[in-house]
């Protein structure tokens, strides 16, 4: 559910972005004339791709950064069915560079990723397939919404960049973006020569939520744990004198909840993510800040809680032109974490509210099949190469992760990191070596 706070899944977007690896950027661009005469071939050189369309052209750092339009076919399987253009930007710094393909998983996001910096890298950043502007022209067909579409759009991206770009190729997203790209590798696996894949969530079984469930029993400290249990229990024992506060927010907000039907259905939902969006995008630091549950006005918790992980989800965020698309492939393919919630059983209204169809208009929602995911699993621990995935040992979408495998793969973990693990983020021994590792996949030395 989350794409709220940060947004979950949907902090792809926004984590990873700007880190610097301090004296660690490796420039490949050549200088001097060389460099000029690339310039000034490289819009001529865009132009001749068929089906792209340049936008616009800027300078970003000092070298040129385009938004491109691709088009691609709505249905790869059947690509009469009709088209669309699908949103990318690309930061040139020279041909003979490598690329990174980044994919965040919603709407375009095109900031410096961790490893373009670290390899001086070109920098190519795609816009989800029915998101932002990447949407067909009419009413839009759900059911093709799904992951291997998305791995073949991004696929005839490659091949078209590719008519530029020779030299090596890494697959970089974070959360759902980290998820976009693992599909990528499974379905064309000769695209890109690695991937590093950072907080995504790989929910291979969505019937078995046991290792979310277990993850808030050990994270933090049990003061912590208890301190926070007892706050989200509190905010539901109370519930007919806070949810007047937090209808007060909503209508100060414009917020409605047709989907959701009504403010309390949607006050419980906030409430039953809260303790999640805490850890996801706080810090075991804000720990003593939790209110004694007991002790705390209405006002207090409702504040604090405001501050630390309640989110409201209201129509705007569930609607197509919002986080709609993120909800109906959660529902379709994803998966979703249900969790247990044993301290809330016996004060909560709605026990079958916490999925994603319950965020979704009619049309857009859907049942779920559970096959891909085992599928990109099996092939991720039996068959991947060179693939990179880094988690945040705070963050609950890290629990359930891939297992790559011993096919020059990696795993690690950043120590008190949440789901904005980096690299840059492990400790110093680990950090050195997953550097060292992407420099060698992308031949940079």
């Amino acid at each position: 559910m989350r794409t709220k706070v940060l947004p979950a899944l949907f902090c792809a977007g926004l984590i990873a972005t700007t880190s610097v690896l301090a004296g660690s950027a490796a420039s490949a661009a050549p200088s001097g004339s060389s460099a000029v005469a690339q310039d000034a071939t490289i819009r001529e050189k865009l132009e001749k791709i068929p089906g792209l369309r340049i936008v616009s052209e800027t300078q970003k750092e000092g070298r040129p950064f385009f938004t491109l339009m691709l088009r691609q076919p709505i249905d790869h399987d059947k690509p009469w069915r009709g088209t669309f253009e699908q949103q990318f930007t690309l930061w040139h710094k020279a041909e003979t560079a490598p690329v990174v393909h980044y994919t965040g998983g919603y709407t375009l996001s095109s900031g410096t990723r961790e490893i373009t910096t670290l390899l001086g890298a070109n920098q190519i950043s795609v816009e989800h397939r029915f998101f932002g502007k990447s949407v067909p022209e009419g009413k839009t067909d759900w059911s093709k919404l799904t992951i291997q579409q998305e791995a073949a759009d991004e696929h005839n991206i490659v091949q078209a960049m590719k008519r530029i770009y020779t030299a090596k190729w890494l697959g970089t997203g974070a959360s759902k973006g980290g998820m976009t790209q693992t599909y990528h590798e499974r379905f064309y696996p000769e695209d890109l020569d690695a991937v590093v894949a950072y907080v995504a969530p790989n929910d291979a079984d969505n019937r078995d939520d046991r290792v979310y469930d277990n993850f808030f029993k050990t994270v933090g400290t049990p003061e912590c744990r208890t301190a926070l249990d007892a706050v989200q229990r509190e905010m539901l024992v109370r519930r007919k004198t806070i949810l007047p506060l937090f209808e007060a927010t909503s209508k100060e907000q414009g917020l409605t909840f047709k989907q959701l039907g009504t403010t309390d259905r949607a006050y419980e939902f906030s409430v039953l993510d809260q303790v999640w969006n805490f850890w996801q995008s706080g810090s075991y630091t804000n720990c003593p800040t939790v209110p004694d549950a007991k002790k705390a006005t209405d006002k207090e918790l409702y504040d604090w809680s405001l501050g630390h992980g309640l989110s409201i989800y209201s129509d705007a965020d569930a609607g197509p032109a919002g986080s709609g698309p993120y909800y109906r492939q959660a529902a379709a393919q994803l998966g979703w974490a249900d969790l247990k919630f044993q301290h809330l059983r016996d004060v909560r209204n709605y026990p079958d509210i916490y999925q994603p169809n319950s965020l979704l208009p009619a049309d857009m929602r859907t049942r779920y099949s559970g096959w891909d995911a085992k599928d990109v699993d099996r092939w991720v621990n039996k068959k991947g190469q060179r693939m990179m995935f880094v988690y945040g040992q705070n963050d609950p979408w890290s629990a359930e992760r891939y297992r790559p495998s011993k096919r020059d793969s990696h795993l690690y973990v950043a120590p008190n990191s949440n789901h904005g693990a980096l690299i840059s983020k492990l400790v110093p021994e680990q950090r050195a070596e997953a550097e060292a590792t992407v420099k060698r996949w992308a031949g940079v030395k």
